[in-house]
């Protein structure tokens, strides 16, 4: 199954992982938003193998606040939210 099976920590400081499966192999595009919509930062936007990831995100260069990460693979998309608190 394509999944983001779980951000931990979350809330974080500064740092947070990202834990993500994908199904059949194919591009994958990790995205960061702020709660406005506005793109912040891709992750990873590359061809995977399926199988089971761990992605880490250094959210030291922004504010306190609610984040978005999405995730597209395929015809899949999912999108979950971080809370960072500095």
């Amino acid at each position: 199954d394509y999944s983001i099976s779980s951000i931990y920590p979350n809330p974080f400081n500064p740092t947070t992982t990202i834990s993500f499966s994908i199904a059949e192999l194919g591009l994958t595009t990790i995205t960061v938003y702020d709660i406005t919509g506005r793109e912040l930062e891709i992750l990873t936007n590359t061809s995977l193998n399926p199988g089971n990831y761990n992605i880490d995100w250094n959210a030291s260069s922004y504010p306190s606040g609610v984040y978005l990460i999405r995730m597209d693979s395929g015809d899949f998309t999912q999108t979950q939210k971080v809370v960072l608190v500095k």
